[in-house]
């Protein structure tokens, strides 16, 4: 009992000086038109969120209330999403999430990678003081606690912990692709290589960074300062930072794992296909990733919103939903929904069809409209008769169709230009 109290008193020194520092400025441009006037992290996610809600959510289950978040592009909304959903820190007692956008602070131009982004806001990382700096992407879609990474750090006697996590082998291209030893220290690191090493004894896989990264506050500093006098760097943790200490330092990797040793949930949902399917995939009768758990709630901003609505039961009218998640404040009139996410607000007529599609939320959707396949972007109106992913050469004409068939339709795309804050 008392070695579970001495571990749990560690973990709860280790959290109180940690802050995490959340990149949430990069373009997402491999989104296309979703990030047309928002940043990544703040694209709506699963009904009722933004992206950004899972890593916060992740900082504060795991009791690092000691938050930054950095922006750049197109930040408006995302500034916007963070005051509203996160304004319950209380500064007074210790716990705060602070926004950094890009203000010039140290040179006269915008961040100009990861590392960049981190250097420029040094001072202010100073003035709070922590013992360790967890940096950390806004955009991708897990829950983990922290406190066992920061746990594993502190044992190792690490100056750096990269997150890591078990992909296919043909995916790792898309990521930092490291080697390991028994000890888990990292031996090679390759961002995004043409051909990815895979893991001994797992031809199929490859160990990929997660983007991940907790250091010793001392340690960093002064790794962004020399990085900052390197005048061949890129200014990135992936591409310049952790391949260069990995020779000369003890840089360490974390698997994320469930409680059975396998990988756990953890998805870059950086593509269309990706954001689509991450969000089919929660509609499924057990989803890998459970927003059901009380122990590790997603939060957010909450709408005053009604109760989803389902009206008329006539037959060929009849307001339905099937393995689908349906967000409140929506009205399902007379029409079908089927494997679906129907977001906040939104409205579905009669003899209409949604199926195996994302709906963003506040889009009207009128009558007799079929729709498969389809992301729909925020407050798009759906002309009555419209017929989406059924005919893709068709829906190129109209809209943007990715090579996996996947329909993206926004405002823009109907000939609405509403130039709204997304």
């Amino acid at each position: 009992m008392s070695n579970e109290y001495s571990n749990h008193q560690l973990a709860n020194n280790l959290t109180k000086n940690t802050l995490a520092l959340v990149l949430a400025g990069g373009e997402g441009s491999r989104l296309k038109q979703l990030t047309k006037w928002r940043a990544k992290p703040a694209v709506p996610f699963g009904g009722k969120y933004r992206i950004i809600d899972f890593v916060l959510s992740n900082c504060v289950n795991s009791g690092i209330r000691k938050v930054g978040v950095v922006t750049q592009y197109k930040s408006h909304s995302l500034i916007r999403h963070v005051q509203r959903a996160w304004s319950f820190m209380r500064y007074e007692v210790g716990e705060f999430i602070e926004l950094m956008p890009a203000q010039q602070r140290i040179d006269k131009g915008w961040y100009q990678g990861t590392a960049d982004a981190v250097y420029q806001n040094l001072d202010i990382l100073r003035h709070h003081t922590p013992e360790y700096v967890l940096i950390l992407g806004g955009d991708h879609i897990y829950s983990m606690d922290y406190t066992k990474m920061l746990l594993a750090h502190k044992k190792s006697g690490a100056d750096v912990t990269v997150g890591c996590i078990e992909v296919p082998i043909e995916e790792a291209s898309d990521f930092g692709v490291m080697s390991v030893n028994d000890e888990m220290k990292i031996t090679r690191f390759a961002e995004k290589p043409e051909n990815p090493e895979s893991i001994p004894g797992k031809p199929e896989s490859s160990l990929v960074s997660m983007g991940i990264y907790i250091f010793s506050s001392d340690f960093l500093y002064r790794t962004l300062i020399d990085d900052k006098d390197n005048t061949v760097s890129s200014h990135d943790f992936g591409k310049d930072i952790i391949p260069g200490l990995i020779e000369k330092h003890n840089v360490h990797a974390f698997p994320f794992e469930d409680d059975s040793g396998e990988p756990a949930y953890w998805r870059d949902v950086g593509t269309l296909q990706a954001f689509w399917k991450s969000n089919i995939d929660l509609c499924s009768i057990t989803p890998e990733l459970n927003l059901y758990d009380r122990d590790w709630p997603i939060w957010t901003y909450q709408p005053q919103l009604p109760p989803a609505k389902f009206t008329f039961d006539d037959e060929g009218r009849r307001g339905e939903a099937i393995d689908s998640l349906v967000a409140g404040g929506c009205i399902i009139s007379g029409a079908r929904i089927k494997r679906s996410v129907i977001s906040s607000d939104c409205r579905v007529h009669s003899y209409s069809l949604v199926k195996d599609s994302v709906v963003l939320p506040q889009v009207e959707v009128q009558r007799n409209c079929r729709i498969q396949n389809a992301v729909i972007d925020k407050d798009c109106v759906i002309p009555e008769g419209t017929v989406i992913g059924e005919d893709i050469e068709q829906d190129r004409q109209r809209f943007y169709v990715d090579d996996s068939g996947i329909v993206l339709v926004t405002p823009d795309m109907l000939g609405m230009k509403t130039h709204m804050i997304r």
